[in-house]
Protein backbone atom coordinates (compact mmCIF):
# COMPACT_ATOMS: atom_id res chain seq x y z
CA UNK A 1 0.00 0.00 0.00
CA UNK A 2 1.47 3.36 -1.02
CA UNK A 3 2.32 6.00 1.54
CA UNK A 4 0.04 9.04 1.65
CA UNK A 5 0.49 12.65 2.72
CA UNK A 6 -2.29 14.10 4.85
CA UNK A 7 -3.12 17.75 5.36
CA UNK A 8 -4.52 18.19 8.88
CA UNK A 9 -6.61 21.35 9.02
CA UNK A 10 -5.76 23.62 11.95
CA UNK A 11 -9.39 24.74 12.07
CA UNK A 12 -10.61 21.54 13.70
CA UNK A 13 -7.90 18.89 13.40
CA UNK A 14 -9.68 17.00 10.63
CA UNK A 15 -8.02 15.59 7.51
CA UNK A 16 -8.67 18.15 4.79
CA UNK A 17 -6.72 16.58 1.92
CA UNK A 18 -4.78 13.41 1.24
CA UNK A 19 -2.53 12.40 -1.66
CA UNK A 20 -0.39 9.31 -2.38
CA UNK A 21 3.34 9.88 -2.79
CA UNK A 22 5.30 8.76 -5.82
CA UNK A 23 7.53 5.74 -5.51
CA UNK A 24 11.23 6.33 -6.11
CA UNK A 25 10.96 4.83 -9.61
CA UNK A 26 7.94 7.00 -10.42
CA UNK A 27 9.76 10.08 -9.13
CA UNK A 28 12.87 9.33 -11.21
CA UNK A 29 10.64 8.89 -14.25
CA UNK A 30 9.01 12.28 -13.63
CA UNK A 31 12.42 13.93 -13.35
CA UNK A 32 13.55 12.21 -16.55
CA UNK A 33 10.50 13.57 -18.37
CA UNK A 34 11.31 17.06 -17.13
CA UNK A 35 14.91 16.81 -18.31
CA UNK A 36 13.88 15.42 -21.69
CA UNK A 37 11.44 18.29 -22.25
CA UNK A 38 13.87 21.05 -21.30
CA UNK A 39 15.73 21.55 -24.58
CA UNK A 40 12.55 22.01 -26.61
CA UNK A 41 11.14 24.41 -24.02
CA UNK A 42 14.36 26.47 -23.99
CA UNK A 43 14.31 26.57 -27.81
CA UNK A 44 11.01 28.44 -27.79
CA UNK A 45 11.32 32.21 -28.18
CA UNK A 46 11.70 34.05 -24.89
CA UNK A 47 8.54 36.07 -25.43
CA UNK A 48 6.54 32.89 -26.03
CA UNK A 49 7.74 31.46 -22.71
CA UNK A 50 6.91 34.73 -20.97
CA UNK A 51 3.42 34.81 -22.45
CA UNK A 52 2.70 31.22 -21.41
CA UNK A 53 3.94 31.80 -17.87
CA UNK A 54 1.87 34.95 -17.46
CA UNK A 55 -1.18 33.16 -18.86
CA UNK A 56 -0.62 30.54 -16.18
CA UNK A 57 -0.42 33.25 -13.53
CA UNK A 58 -3.69 34.70 -14.81
CA UNK A 59 -5.30 31.27 -14.60
CA UNK A 60 -4.26 31.01 -10.95
CA UNK A 61 -5.90 34.39 -10.34
CA UNK A 62 -9.14 33.08 -11.84
CA UNK A 63 -9.17 30.42 -9.09
CA UNK A 64 -8.79 32.91 -6.24
CA UNK A 65 -12.34 32.57 -4.89
CA UNK A 66 -11.66 28.86 -4.37
CA UNK A 67 -8.07 29.33 -3.22
CA UNK A 68 -8.79 31.73 -0.33
CA UNK A 69 -11.03 29.40 1.74
CA UNK A 70 -8.83 26.45 0.75
CA UNK A 71 -5.82 28.19 2.32
CA UNK A 72 -7.86 28.89 5.45
CA UNK A 73 -8.65 25.20 5.73
CA UNK A 74 -5.09 24.05 5.03
CA UNK A 75 -3.00 26.51 7.05
CA UNK A 76 -5.35 28.81 8.95
CA UNK A 77 -4.99 32.23 7.30
CA UNK A 78 -8.19 34.29 7.73
CA UNK A 79 -10.26 34.70 4.58
CA UNK A 80 -10.61 38.44 5.25
CA UNK A 81 -7.06 38.94 3.88
CA UNK A 82 -7.97 37.63 0.44
CA UNK A 83 -5.18 35.21 -0.38
CA UNK A 84 -1.86 35.81 -2.12
CA UNK A 85 -2.65 36.65 -5.72
CA UNK A 86 -1.57 40.30 -5.47
CA UNK A 87 2.00 39.41 -4.52
CA UNK A 88 1.98 36.31 -6.73
CA UNK A 89 1.10 38.38 -9.78
CA UNK A 90 3.41 41.28 -8.86
CA UNK A 91 6.46 39.05 -8.59
CA UNK A 92 5.79 37.08 -11.76
CA UNK A 93 5.01 40.24 -13.73
CA UNK A 94 8.19 41.96 -12.61
CA UNK A 95 10.38 38.98 -13.49
CA UNK A 96 8.69 38.73 -16.88
CA UNK A 97 9.28 42.43 -17.47
CA UNK A 98 13.02 42.32 -16.83
CA UNK A 99 13.72 38.97 -18.47
CA UNK A 100 14.75 40.20 -21.92
CA UNK A 101 17.35 42.59 -20.53
CA UNK A 102 18.51 40.31 -17.71
CA UNK A 103 19.00 37.33 -20.00
CA UNK A 104 20.47 39.24 -22.94
CA UNK A 105 23.99 38.26 -24.03
CA UNK A 106 26.82 40.35 -22.65
CA UNK A 107 28.63 41.80 -25.66
CA UNK A 108 32.38 41.74 -25.03
CA UNK A 109 33.65 42.93 -28.40
CA UNK A 110 33.38 42.43 -32.12
CA UNK A 111 35.61 43.38 -35.04
CA UNK A 112 36.53 41.95 -38.42
CA UNK A 113 38.41 39.09 -36.73
CA UNK A 114 36.51 38.12 -33.57
CA UNK A 115 33.03 38.00 -32.09
CA UNK A 116 32.96 37.56 -28.30
CA UNK A 117 29.95 37.42 -26.01
CA UNK A 118 28.57 35.69 -22.93
CA UNK A 119 25.15 34.08 -23.06
CA UNK A 120 23.00 33.11 -20.11
CA UNK A 121 21.68 29.61 -20.64
CA UNK A 122 19.21 27.63 -18.49
CA UNK A 123 20.47 25.17 -15.91
CA UNK A 124 18.09 22.37 -16.91
CA UNK A 125 15.54 20.88 -14.51
CA UNK A 126 14.86 23.00 -11.41
CA UNK A 127 13.38 21.35 -8.33
CA UNK A 128 11.38 23.77 -6.17
CA UNK A 129 10.55 22.74 -2.60
CA UNK A 130 8.04 25.33 -1.40
CA UNK A 131 6.84 26.08 2.16
CA UNK A 132 3.33 26.28 3.55
CA UNK A 133 3.29 29.75 5.10
CA UNK A 134 2.98 31.70 1.81
CA UNK A 135 2.70 28.74 -0.55
CA UNK A 136 1.80 30.61 -3.73
CA UNK A 137 4.09 33.61 -3.38
CA UNK A 138 7.15 31.64 -2.30
CA UNK A 139 6.71 29.12 -5.11
CA UNK A 140 6.31 31.73 -7.85
CA UNK A 141 9.57 33.41 -6.78
CA UNK A 142 11.38 30.53 -8.48
CA UNK A 143 8.79 28.90 -10.73
CA UNK A 144 8.18 31.97 -12.91
CA UNK A 145 11.80 33.01 -13.54
CA UNK A 146 12.93 29.40 -13.92
CA UNK A 147 10.38 28.73 -16.66
CA UNK A 148 10.95 32.10 -18.30
CA UNK A 149 14.71 31.44 -18.42
CA UNK A 150 14.14 28.13 -20.22
CA UNK A 151 14.32 25.63 -17.38
CA UNK A 152 11.76 22.95 -16.71
CA UNK A 153 10.36 22.74 -13.17
CA UNK A 154 9.32 20.09 -10.68
CA UNK A 155 7.40 21.55 -7.74
CA UNK A 156 6.94 19.91 -4.35
CA UNK A 157 4.87 21.66 -1.71
CA UNK A 158 4.78 21.13 2.02
CA UNK A 159 2.13 18.71 3.28
CA UNK A 160 0.47 21.56 5.19
CA UNK A 161 -0.49 23.14 1.83
CA UNK A 162 -0.86 19.93 -0.12
CA UNK A 163 -3.17 21.24 -2.83
CA UNK A 164 -1.27 24.37 -3.88
CA UNK A 165 1.14 22.79 -6.36
CA UNK A 166 -1.71 20.81 -7.86
CA UNK A 167 -3.65 24.02 -8.48
CA UNK A 168 -0.63 25.82 -9.93
CA UNK A 169 0.14 22.96 -12.31
CA UNK A 170 -3.49 22.76 -13.42
CA UNK A 171 -3.57 26.50 -14.10
CA UNK A 172 -0.29 26.56 -16.04
CA UNK A 173 -1.23 23.50 -18.10
CA UNK A 174 -4.59 25.07 -18.96
CA UNK A 175 -2.69 28.10 -20.25
CA UNK A 176 -0.55 25.97 -22.58
CA UNK A 177 2.58 25.19 -20.57
CA UNK A 178 3.35 21.52 -21.40
CA UNK A 179 2.80 19.02 -18.60
CA UNK A 180 6.41 17.79 -18.73
CA UNK A 181 7.71 21.35 -18.48
CA UNK A 182 5.96 22.10 -15.17
CA UNK A 183 5.19 19.12 -12.96
CA UNK A 184 3.73 19.01 -9.47
CA UNK A 185 4.83 16.01 -7.42
CA UNK A 186 3.99 14.48 -4.05
CA UNK A 187 7.13 13.09 -2.40
CA UNK A 188 8.21 11.92 1.02
CA UNK A 189 11.51 13.04 2.55
CA UNK A 190 13.41 9.86 1.72
CA UNK A 191 12.47 9.97 -1.96
CA UNK A 192 13.29 13.69 -2.12
CA UNK A 193 16.76 13.07 -0.70
CA UNK A 194 17.34 10.10 -3.00
CA UNK A 195 16.44 12.14 -6.08
CA UNK A 196 18.81 14.95 -5.14
CA UNK A 197 21.61 12.52 -4.27
CA UNK A 198 21.02 10.75 -7.58
CA UNK A 199 21.58 13.88 -9.68
CA UNK A 200 17.96 13.98 -10.80
CA UNK A 201 18.00 17.79 -10.84
CA UNK A 202 20.21 20.58 -12.13
CA UNK A 203 19.19 23.06 -9.44
CA UNK A 204 17.34 22.79 -6.12
CA UNK A 205 15.54 25.70 -4.48
CA UNK A 206 14.35 25.13 -0.93
CA UNK A 207 12.47 27.42 1.44
CA UNK A 208 12.01 26.07 4.94
CA UNK A 209 13.79 25.22 8.16
CA UNK A 210 17.51 25.19 8.87
CA UNK A 211 17.24 21.44 9.45
CA UNK A 212 15.60 21.01 6.07
CA UNK A 213 18.31 23.08 4.40
CA UNK A 214 21.01 20.94 5.97
CA UNK A 215 19.26 17.81 4.69
CA UNK A 216 19.21 19.28 1.16
CA UNK A 217 22.93 20.09 1.36
CA UNK A 218 23.76 16.61 2.65
CA UNK A 219 21.79 15.01 -0.18
CA UNK A 220 23.44 17.24 -2.80
CA UNK A 221 26.98 16.70 -1.48
CA UNK A 222 29.28 15.55 -4.26
CA UNK A 223 26.68 15.97 -7.00
CA UNK A 224 27.67 19.56 -7.86
CA UNK A 225 23.96 20.40 -8.03
CA UNK A 226 23.38 24.09 -7.42
CA UNK A 227 21.21 25.03 -4.46
CA UNK A 228 19.31 28.09 -3.32
CA UNK A 229 18.32 27.96 0.35
CA UNK A 230 16.10 30.37 2.30
CA UNK A 231 15.99 29.02 5.82
CA UNK A 232 15.27 30.47 9.27
CA UNK A 233 14.97 34.05 10.42
CA UNK A 234 14.85 36.15 13.57
CA UNK A 235 14.29 39.53 12.01
CA UNK A 236 14.77 42.63 14.16
CA UNK A 237 13.15 46.05 14.16
CA UNK A 238 14.95 49.09 15.57
CA UNK A 239 12.97 52.23 16.47
CA UNK A 240 15.21 55.30 16.79
CA UNK A 241 14.36 58.37 18.85
CA UNK A 242 13.13 60.41 15.84
CA UNK A 243 10.90 57.69 14.40
CA UNK A 244 7.27 58.16 13.40
CA UNK A 245 5.95 56.30 16.43
CA UNK A 246 2.47 55.42 15.15
CA UNK A 247 3.79 54.16 11.83
CA UNK A 248 6.50 52.14 13.58
CA UNK A 249 4.04 50.50 15.95
CA UNK A 250 1.49 49.69 13.28
CA UNK A 251 4.03 48.25 10.84
CA UNK A 252 6.25 46.34 13.25
CA UNK A 253 3.41 44.78 15.22
CA UNK A 254 1.64 43.81 12.01
CA UNK A 255 4.95 42.38 10.81
CA UNK A 256 5.18 40.34 14.00
CA UNK A 257 1.60 39.09 14.11
CA UNK A 258 0.21 38.87 10.56
CA UNK A 259 -0.41 35.31 9.35
CA UNK A 260 -0.17 34.30 13.03
CA UNK A 261 3.49 35.30 12.93
CA UNK A 262 4.24 32.67 10.30
CA UNK A 263 6.21 34.88 7.92
CA UNK A 264 9.73 34.27 6.65
CA UNK A 265 10.58 37.92 7.18
CA UNK A 266 8.25 38.50 10.12
CA UNK A 267 9.46 40.74 12.95
CA UNK A 268 10.53 38.56 15.88
CA UNK A 269 12.36 41.06 18.10
CA UNK A 270 12.03 44.82 18.53
CA UNK A 271 14.55 47.28 19.98
CA UNK A 272 13.17 50.71 20.91
CA UNK A 273 15.12 53.80 21.93
CA UNK A 274 14.61 54.45 25.62
CA UNK A 275 12.94 57.82 24.95
CA UNK A 276 10.09 56.12 23.01
CA UNK A 277 9.97 52.77 24.75
CA UNK A 278 7.00 53.35 27.09
CA UNK A 279 4.87 55.00 24.41
CA UNK A 280 5.75 52.29 21.88
CA UNK A 281 4.80 49.53 24.29
CA UNK A 282 1.49 51.16 25.22
CA UNK A 283 0.47 51.54 21.59
CA UNK A 284 1.66 48.04 20.68
CA UNK A 285 -0.42 46.48 23.45
CA UNK A 286 -3.50 48.35 22.28
CA UNK A 287 -3.05 46.99 18.75
CA UNK A 288 -2.68 43.36 19.83
CA UNK A 289 -5.51 43.54 22.36
CA UNK A 290 -7.73 44.61 19.47
CA UNK A 291 -7.16 41.41 17.51
CA UNK A 292 -9.92 38.84 17.12
CA UNK A 293 -8.60 35.28 17.40
CA UNK A 294 -10.89 32.74 15.80
CA UNK A 295 -11.95 30.51 12.93
CA UNK A 296 -10.23 31.76 9.75
CA UNK A 297 -13.41 31.18 7.73
CA UNK A 298 -15.12 33.90 9.81
CA UNK A 299 -14.65 37.25 8.01
CA UNK A 300 -14.45 38.99 11.41
CA UNK A 301 -11.37 36.98 12.44
CA UNK A 302 -8.12 38.96 12.27
CA UNK A 303 -5.76 36.27 13.56
CA UNK A 304 -6.37 32.58 12.91
CA UNK A 305 -4.89 29.39 14.31
CA UNK A 306 -1.29 28.46 13.69
CA UNK A 307 -0.91 25.99 10.86
CA UNK A 308 -0.27 23.00 13.13
CA UNK A 309 -0.55 22.23 16.83
CA UNK A 310 3.16 21.43 17.09
CA UNK A 311 4.06 24.90 15.79
CA UNK A 312 1.87 26.51 18.44
CA UNK A 313 3.36 24.31 21.15
CA UNK A 314 6.88 25.49 20.28
CA UNK A 315 5.77 29.12 20.63
CA UNK A 316 4.07 28.36 23.95
CA UNK A 317 7.25 26.68 25.16
CA UNK A 318 9.38 29.70 24.24
CA UNK A 319 6.96 32.05 26.03
CA UNK A 320 6.82 29.88 29.15
CA UNK A 321 10.61 29.61 29.32
CA UNK A 322 10.98 33.38 28.95
CA UNK A 323 8.49 34.02 31.76
CA UNK A 324 10.35 31.57 34.00
CA UNK A 325 13.52 33.56 33.31
CA UNK A 326 11.92 36.87 34.26
CA UNK A 327 10.06 38.14 31.21
CA UNK A 328 6.60 39.71 31.47
CA UNK A 329 3.74 38.60 29.22
CA UNK A 330 1.31 41.46 28.65
CA UNK A 331 -1.61 39.91 26.73
CA UNK A 332 -4.13 37.94 28.76
CA UNK A 333 -5.11 34.57 27.33
CA UNK A 334 -7.93 35.05 24.85
CA UNK A 335 -11.13 32.99 25.24
CA UNK A 336 -10.57 31.33 21.86
CA UNK A 337 -7.11 30.05 22.86
CA UNK A 338 -7.68 26.28 23.01
CA UNK A 339 -4.22 25.25 24.13
CA UNK A 340 -3.72 23.71 20.69
CA UNK A 341 -3.50 25.50 17.30
CA UNK A 342 -5.43 28.60 18.42
CA UNK A 343 -2.82 30.69 20.24
CA UNK A 344 -3.09 34.08 21.96
CA UNK A 345 -0.73 36.61 20.32
CA UNK A 346 1.81 37.76 22.88
CA UNK A 347 4.10 40.70 23.62
CA UNK A 348 6.97 40.13 26.04
CA UNK A 349 9.12 42.65 27.90
CA UNK A 350 11.94 42.10 30.32
CA UNK A 351 13.46 39.80 27.71
CA UNK A 352 17.16 39.13 27.18
CA UNK A 353 19.21 37.32 24.59
CA UNK A 354 19.66 34.49 27.07
CA UNK A 355 16.06 33.51 26.30
CA UNK A 356 15.17 31.26 23.36
CA UNK A 357 12.35 33.60 22.37
CA UNK A 358 15.02 36.16 21.43
CA UNK A 359 17.41 33.67 19.80
CA UNK A 360 15.53 30.79 18.20
CA UNK A 361 13.08 31.26 15.38
CA UNK A 362 9.59 31.46 16.88
CA UNK A 363 7.58 31.61 13.64
CA UNK A 364 4.49 32.49 15.62
CA UNK A 365 2.55 35.45 17.07
CA UNK A 366 5.02 36.52 19.77
CA UNK A 367 7.53 39.34 19.90
CA UNK A 368 9.97 40.51 22.54
CA UNK A 369 10.56 44.25 23.00
CA UNK A 370 13.78 45.61 24.50
CA UNK A 371 14.84 49.15 25.47
CA UNK A 372 18.14 50.42 23.95
CA UNK A 373 20.24 53.51 24.54
CA UNK A 374 21.25 54.14 20.94
CA UNK A 375 22.71 52.83 17.70
CA UNK A 376 25.70 50.99 19.13
CA UNK A 377 23.63 48.88 21.50
CA UNK A 378 20.95 48.26 18.88
CA UNK A 379 23.45 47.16 16.24
CA UNK A 380 25.14 44.76 18.65
CA UNK A 381 21.80 43.21 19.58
CA UNK A 382 20.55 42.99 16.02
CA UNK A 383 23.74 41.18 15.00
CA UNK A 384 23.58 38.84 17.99
CA UNK A 385 21.76 36.18 16.00
CA UNK A 386 22.46 33.06 13.97
CA UNK A 387 20.14 34.43 11.29
CA UNK A 388 20.16 37.31 8.83
CA UNK A 389 17.20 37.81 6.49
CA UNK A 390 15.84 41.34 7.00
CA UNK A 391 16.15 44.21 9.46
CA UNK A 392 13.67 47.08 9.81
CA UNK A 393 14.97 50.55 10.79
CA UNK A 394 12.78 53.46 11.85
CA UNK A 395 14.10 57.02 11.62
CA UNK A 396 13.59 60.22 9.64
CA UNK A 397 17.34 60.32 8.88
CA UNK A 398 18.02 58.32 5.71
CA UNK A 399 21.79 58.76 5.92
CA UNK A 400 21.78 57.46 9.49
CA UNK A 401 19.72 54.47 8.45
CA UNK A 402 22.15 53.71 5.63
CA UNK A 403 25.10 53.91 8.02
CA UNK A 404 23.39 51.62 10.53
CA UNK A 405 22.27 49.29 7.74
CA UNK A 406 25.85 48.93 6.50
CA UNK A 407 26.78 47.44 9.88
CA UNK A 408 23.88 44.97 10.20
CA UNK A 409 24.45 41.36 9.17
CA UNK A 410 21.34 40.89 7.07
CA UNK A 411 20.07 40.21 3.56
CA UNK A 412 17.75 43.23 3.30
CA UNK A 413 17.69 46.57 5.13
CA UNK A 414 14.25 48.19 5.37
CA UNK A 415 13.72 51.82 6.31
CA UNK A 416 10.29 52.75 7.67
CA UNK A 417 8.73 49.53 6.42
CA UNK A 418 8.99 45.78 7.02
CA UNK A 419 7.85 42.36 5.89
CA UNK A 420 7.71 42.96 2.12
CA UNK A 421 9.46 41.45 -0.89
CA UNK A 422 10.27 44.02 -3.56
CA UNK A 423 10.77 41.89 -6.69
CA UNK A 424 13.26 44.44 -8.02
CA UNK A 425 15.61 43.61 -5.14
CA UNK A 426 17.42 40.35 -4.52
CA UNK A 427 15.72 38.25 -1.84
CA UNK A 428 18.64 36.79 0.05
CA UNK A 429 20.05 36.12 3.50
CA UNK A 430 23.24 35.40 5.38
CA UNK A 431 24.42 33.15 8.21
CA UNK A 432 21.95 30.33 8.95
CA UNK A 433 19.27 32.05 6.89
CA UNK A 434 20.85 30.38 3.88
CA UNK A 435 22.51 31.10 0.57
CA UNK A 436 21.71 32.24 -2.93
CA UNK A 437 19.09 34.78 -3.93
CA UNK A 438 15.79 35.03 -5.73
CA UNK A 439 13.86 37.71 -7.62
CA UNK A 440 15.51 40.71 -9.35
CA UNK A 441 18.10 40.38 -12.11
CA UNK A 442 20.20 38.30 -9.73
CA UNK A 443 17.37 35.80 -9.34
CA UNK A 444 17.32 35.21 -13.10
CA UNK A 445 21.11 34.93 -13.16
CA UNK A 446 20.99 32.32 -10.40
CA UNK A 447 18.67 30.19 -12.55
CA UNK A 448 21.02 30.30 -15.52
CA UNK A 449 24.71 29.81 -16.14
CA UNK A 450 27.14 31.89 -18.17
CA UNK A 451 28.33 30.41 -21.45
CA UNK A 452 31.15 32.18 -23.28
CA UNK A 453 31.50 32.43 -27.07
CA UNK A 454 34.93 33.23 -28.52
CA UNK A 455 34.39 33.16 -32.27
CA UNK A 456 37.28 33.81 -34.61
CA UNK A 457 35.93 34.87 -37.96
CA UNK A 458 39.03 34.10 -40.04
CA UNK A 459 41.95 31.71 -39.61
CA UNK A 460 44.40 33.62 -41.83
CA UNK A 461 45.24 37.30 -41.92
Amino acid sequence: MSKTLKNISPIDGSTYAERPVLTLDEAHAAAARGKAAQAAWAARPLQERIDLVMAGVEAVGAMNDEIVPELAHMMGRPVRFGGEFGGFNERASYMAGIAAEALAPIEVGEDETFTRYIKRVPLGLAFVVAPWNYPYMTAINTVAPALIAGNTVMLKHATQTLLVGERMARAFHSAGVPEEVFQNVFLDHDTTSALIAGNAFDFVNFTGSVGGGKAIERAAAGTFTGTGLELGGKDPGYVMEDADLDAAVDTLIDGAMFNSGQCCCGIERIYVHESLYDAFLEKALAVVRGYKLGNPLDPETTIGPMAHVRFAQEVRAQIAEAIEMGATAHIETMPEDDGAAYLTPQILTGVTHEMRVMRDESFGPVVGIMKVSGDEEAIALMNDSHFGLTASLWTADVARAQAVGDRIETGTVFLNRADYLDPGLCWTGCKQTGRGGGLSVIGLHNLTRPKSYHLKRVTRA
